[in-house]
């Protein structure tokens, strides 16, 4: 069960020649890659494309009709090494993955296929994850081109100008037999507009013709001498043939004038992704418009490797000046125009990271301020007449202000997460045992590395959790304990984390959290997966899987909500004699996809009539001391404070809002670390019936009952 379904949606991708389609930028993709005749599909989800992977997965009908394959792979690695299927045959293959994170793990196959080449058209979708809205390693997927010699396109964002670009882009691999990058920032992916079809293209090669004949060239395997052979053949021969390819089709853009207005004549670069936030600043400043007529000429790299030499030379020779909009650093691009310019002898000064920030995303504000400076520096009479004086959107003295004022916001578990009750019974351990240290994974859990848990101290990469505490395995008063999901346990955490631990006879303890899918990308299905899935195989136990390697101490645990239960599990795996690796597996299904799935089926019964019963928790005021021990506890977002209604105390009180869905963690909590019996439990029940009313009678005249009985007696008392 994915975040978001596409059913509706991808019917479009149906439409043919002479159609217009309208929709999103991942659909947009997808319907290029069904419009260039590919043969197979394949990647691992992760933001910004992670939606792209859920579109294939519910189009998957419209791809088998069209006779083409897909694969949800069980990591990047896995999908670049689907690629492998066009290195001897002419059948074209896509792959998509989330990067800078994905192309680490698939660098070791992305290095393979790009050192023998291809003779299909092979095309790797990365999502370019750079920027304030990433969650990871602020790092570029330039580095990797550069490295393994593969070619890097980043389109304009523009749906015909995406769309234009995955079509060359096989048509490029093809002309230089080399893979190609295609990276697609989150705003691309997420863009609406619209394209002219073309018809779908059943691929003119399929895998059925490659097996039933086999070919095998050993000068495309990576083994001596044919390796030493590889980077000679890129640079003699596949690198002028993709220049050429590139310069022939014009993937590059020019826009705006030849020369620019004024004094001196200047013009700008810019990444193909960065077009529009520069476009949009130019705008502010009264040189182009919203349709980039620009007035300075724009040269858009929609290829950003290899650099077009010629076009490079042909555009600045009669330039004083140029400003490279390069997001990210190193500034490989700029560093190289600087080059290209040094050995043809032009003197065209090159601006970019003296007026732009070296580092961080370059929004509509940064930018603009950068072109400023740019056009101050080397064209001031071409600003001045037209400049529109527009105010940045915080000054400095302002962002000071607001930064000492507001509280920063840390990302953190969702409402009713079954994460939460786990490193809440953790931290009630620490309490009885000691600090142990944590080592943590990439997912929903690391959040607990921030209030109000606390817990952790490191984390290397998914499924690495366990493997980035085992340099710890060593005799002391206390084990370590390291925490890794179930998305990250089939990724790699199997084999480099549980098999590694068990080879190595590692004594410590790792919680393996099972939440049904592979949720922090979208709520995927993985193996481990509770529910039916029609095109793969669910299903399959983590414990087998953990003991299938060897781990003898397995201990599972099917409702985390227990807290008691867990802290008793984690104090026995910390506290054992048994040696040799502990493995926790803390099991409940991901509130977030089960709030998905049974919000619309409860709706519906409300709708038509029917009695539906609504869980939710709340705190007795009367009782409640203010100490919010069950807040730091827990730190549930529906767990909140409001005023206390006694005059007499003047602590806020624990509330429960109306956001609350019902897990029962609060209550838990309270029992599990001995605190106030502040909290109830209550049904609200739509639709009631007959019994419903029957039964809240007898349960008021009871209650009322007891309440005079205990009134009375405090009345006895107190004569």
């Amino acid at each position: 069960m994915a975040e978001r379904s596409f059913s509706k949606e991808v019917e479009k991708l149906k439409i043919g020649a002479g159609e217009e389609f309208r929709g999103e930028g991942i659909l947009a993709v997808t319907k290029a890659l069904l419009q260039s005749g590919v043969s197979y599909v394949g990647g691992y989800q992760g933001a910004p494309i992670s939606h792209l992977l859920d579109v294939f997965a519910d189009a998957n009908e419209i791809l088998k009709e069209l006779d083409i394959y897909f694969e949800a792979s069980a990591s990047e690695a896995t999908a670049c090494a689907m690629l492998a299927a066009s290195v001897n045959y002419p059948m074209r293959g896509a792959v998509a993955w989330k990067s800078v994170v994905g192309t680490n793990v698939a660098s070791d196959a992305l290095s393979n296929i790009a050192s023998g080449g291809v003779t299909g058209g092979t095309l790797i979708i990365v999502g370019e994850d750079y920027g304030e809205g990433s969650s990871i390693m602020q790092e570029r997927t330039h580095a990797f081109a550069m490295k393994s010699q593969v070619w890097l396109l980043d389109p304009r964002p523009n749906l015909p100008a995406i769309v234009d670009m995955v079509e060359k882009s096989f048509e490029l691999s093809e002309a230089s037999a080399t893979p190609v990058m295609l990276e697609l920032r989150i705003r691309a992916c997420h863009m609406y507009g619209r394209f002219d079809a073309k018809d779908n293209v059943r691929p003119e090669y399929t895998q059925k013709m490659a097996k039933e004949n086999p070919v095998r060239d050993t000068n495309r395997i990576v083994l001596p001498p044919a390796n030493f052979l590889h980077e000679h053949e890129k640079i003699d021969r596949r690198w002028p043939d993709a220049i050429k390819f590139i310069e022939d089709n014009k993937l590059n853009e020019w826009f705006g004038p030849v020369a620019s207005p004024g004094k001196a004549s200047i013009g700008s670069f810019c990444q193909g992704g960065m077009f529009n936030t520069l476009n949009r600043s130019l705008e502010r400043l009264g040189l182009s418009d919203s349709f980039g007529n620009a007035k300075v000429p724009i040269y858009c790299m929609n290829v950003t490797y290899p650099m077009i030499e010629s076009e490079v030379v042909d555009f600045c020779k009669d330039k004083d000046a140029v400003l490279m909009v390069e997001e990210g650093q190193p500034e490989f691009i700029e560093q190289t125009l600087n080059t290209v310019l040094k050995r043809a002898d032009i003197a065209c000064k090159v601006s970019g990271k003296d007026v732009l920030p070296k580092a961080g995303e370059y929004t509509g504000d940064v930018v603009k301020r950068g072109v400023e400076d740019f056009l101050k520096k080397c064209a001031e009479d071409i600003l001045e007449p037209q400049h529109i004086t527009v105010p940045a959107l915080l000054d400095a003295e302002t962002r000071n202000l607001l930064a000492a004022q507001v509280p920063l916001r840390p990302a953190g578990f969702c409402t009713g997460c079954p994460e939460r009750p786990i490193f809440t019974a953790m931290k009630l351990v620490q309490r009885e045992i000691g600090e142990f240290h944590v080592s943590c994974d990439i997912g929903c859990h690391l959040f607990s590395i921030l209030p109000p848990f606390n817990i952790g101290s490191t984390t290397m990469g998914y499924g690495l959790g366990a493997a980035s505490g085992s340099a710890l395995n060593v005799d002391a008063n206390q084990r370590s304990l390291a925490v890794m999901g179930d998305g990250g346990f089939w990724h790699n955490g199997l084999t480099s984390g549980v098999g590694n631990a068990v080879f190595n006879n590692n004594d410590n303890v790792l919680l393996i959290v099972d939440n049904n899918y592979s949720a922090a990308t979208g709520g995927q299905d993985i193996p481990s997966s509770r529910n039916d899935n029609d095109y793969r195989s669910t299903q399959h136990g983590i414990a087998e899987a953990v003991k299938g390697v060897g781990v003898k101490w397995v201990r599972q645990l099917n409702r985390t909500y227990d807290v008691a239960g867990m802290k008793k599990l984690f104090k026995e795996a910390m506290t054992t004699e048994e040696t040799g690796p502990k493995v926790i597996i803390a099991q409940s299904e991901c509130m977030l996809n089960r709030q998905r799935r049974e919000k619309p089926l409860f709706a519906k019964r409300v709708k038509e009539g029917k009695r539906a019963v609504r869980e939710r928790f709340g705190v007795d005021p009367d009782t409640c001391t203010g100490d919010h021990s069950c807040i730091r506890l827990s730190g549930c977002p529906s767990l909140t404070i409001k005023p206390n209604p006694d005059p007499l105390r003047q602590h806020p009180i624990a509330h429960v809002d109306n956001s609350c869905v019902g897990c029962g963690l609060c209550g838990e909590v309270s029992h599990a670390a001995v605190l106030c019996p502040s909290f109830y439990r209550a049904e609200l029940i739509f639709n009631d019936t007959k019994l419903d009313r029957v039964r809240a009678k007898v349960r008021q005249k009871v209650i009322g009952w007891f309440q005079e009985r205990r009134t009375r007696s405090l009345e006895a008392r107190a004569i």
